[in-house]
């Protein structure tokens, strides 16, 4: 669940990261080759973090890769720039761009409801009189949930989104009441990017990986970015690991191909960002310009484009979307007028890389520290049922707290429970991931709330029920 959970809040926690003015001056140079290298090394080596990283940098001078570690904890084999990884909703800016292209062959609108490019039959919630639109959709304004209430893991704890089907994505979107009004409040939601590309799909009358490689890919020279690999693809992917470096199964993304399904390498990456920064000449140029001209305040001192994350800082802006699948996370990131870029891909599901963007493209962003170690200690179990309920973080996002013997489970909504250790009688961790609950008792030992410490974010959430 952590590499999930992670998924689940992405938004709040990442937009919270980059807070610090952006650095811009006329000089900007990124750190040496040597100073990366110690960077990524220090998380492989020392924290134990990650199996491979690679990180590329591209502005006017070129691109530069600075890669280390394995493609899979017993593989000899090295990462490097053609080194294949799942990059996770890093696909969104992908799916946007195609809403972009699609408008500007005048295709679609980004005020059309997405019920004008969706079957007839296919049902979807209003709200107050108001239609979801492809620009609700795309800049996580639609009022939906982050996933849907019928999406369940339980067939398939490891590869989450495999066996959920277009047709139960109909379902949902048929029963389900908006709880908030369209365009009112930000609120990520990959359920939102997985209806886009089903919207635009249905227009185009091709499948998503079709239509992203005939109108990105193949024109960008984009040549090692899919969903399904060709076998000389497959031999350069990097094995994904969990948060304990444990080898996962890649993950299946059918009815969520376009929030998450991707796989790339930073050479392509570096493409793409030469392209967005107008080193190289390309007919994408208006649709990349699309998505940064449309903007949705995030209420977190930030703004949302068409699938990008937008500071506004000084006289620059910093440009970024991450991902996070069940054993990879990536970044990407640029700075327009300093006309910089970076890259950074893991093959392993811990924290830390978004980071490490970030703070090349603005040193006044510290690197993390390394997280606090925890020791688990022995606690008398019976206070585990002062603890047990339900927990309130946000409208969709349950923390749900069991039970089982002298073991505390910790499940957020939709996704599988996991363990969480005592290292004080009211403190808990999880040993996969920098993640930490605290429970605010009563007099009695029973818990009233509980704070959620994840990736240095303080989430309190309030008991709503045993």
């Amino acid at each position: 669940m952590e590499a999930k959970m992670r998924c689940l809040i992405a938004g709040g926690v990442f937009l919270m990261a980059v807070t610090a003015s952006v650095q811009s001056s006329s000089d900007f140079r990124f750190p040496a080759d040597s100073e990366i290298r110690r960077i990524i090394s220090e998380r492989i080596e020392n924290r134990k973090q990650r199996v491979g990283i690679v990180v590329g940098l591209v502005g006017p001078e070129g691109r530069r890769i600075v890669a280390r570690g394995h493609s899979g904890k017993d593989s000899p084999r090295f990462v490097d720039a053609n080194t294949v990884f799942e990059i996770g909703s890093v696909t969104k800016i992908f799916t946007a761009m195609l809403l972009a292209d699609m408008t500007q062959r005048s295709e679609a609108e980004l005020a059309d409801p997405i019920a004008k490019h969706l079957p007839e039959e296919m049902v979807v919630p209003q709200r107050g009189g108001k239609e979801i639109t492809l620009a609700d959709l795309a800049t996580h304004t639609s009022g939906l949930p982050r996933i849907p209430d019928n999406f369940s893991p339980a067939a398939d704890p490891v590869n989450i989104y495999a066996d959920y089907s277009i047709e139960q994505l109909y379902q949902f979107l048929s029963n389900h009441q908006l709880t908030r009004d369209i365009g009112a409040q930000w609120a990520y939601s990959n359920l939102g990017y997985a209806l886009l590309a089903q919207a635009l799909t249905w227009r185009a009358g091709a499948d998503y990986e079709t239509l992203v490689r005939n109108r990105i890919f193949t024109p960008l020279g984009m040549k090692s970015t899919a969903i399904i690999l060709s076998p000389e693809m497959k031999a350069r992917l990097a094995a994904g690991h969990n948060l304990a470096s444990e080898a996962v199964p890649n993950w299946d993304l059918t009815t969520f191909a376009g929030a998450g399904g991707l796989r790339s390498t930073a050479n392509d990456l570096l493409t793409f960002l030469e392209m967005a920064l107008g080193i190289k000449q390309t007919p994408l140029a208006p649709a990349l310009d699309a998505t940064l001209a449309v903007r949705r305040p995030t209420g977190m001192h930030s703004e949302w484009g068409l699938g990008w994350g937008i500071m506004k800082s000084g006289e620059d802006e910093m440009i970024w979307h991450n991902g996070v699948t069940g054993g990879y996370t990536s970044f990407i990131g640029f700075l327009m007028k300093e006309k910089v870029g970076v890259v950074v891909l893991s093959n392993t599901s811990a924290a830390g890389v978004e980071n490490v963007g970030y703070h090349l493209l603005n040193p006044e962003i510290p690197l993390s520290p390394p997280p606090k170690q925890h020791i688990a200690m022995a606690i008398d179990p019976c206070l585990y049922d002062g603890y047990v309920g339900r927990y309130h973080w946000q409208e969709d996002f349950i923390l749900t707290v069991t039970r089982e013997g002298d073991h505390l489970f910790v499940q957020a909504t939709g996704y599988e429970k996991v363990e969480f250790f005592p290292e004080g009688e009211r403190d808990f961790f999880s040993k996969g991931v920098d993640a930490q609950i605290t429970f605010e008792v009563d007099d009695g030992g029973r818990a009233e709330s509980l704070v959620l410490h994840l990736d240095g974010q303080r989430m309190p959430a309030s008991r709503i029920s045993e």
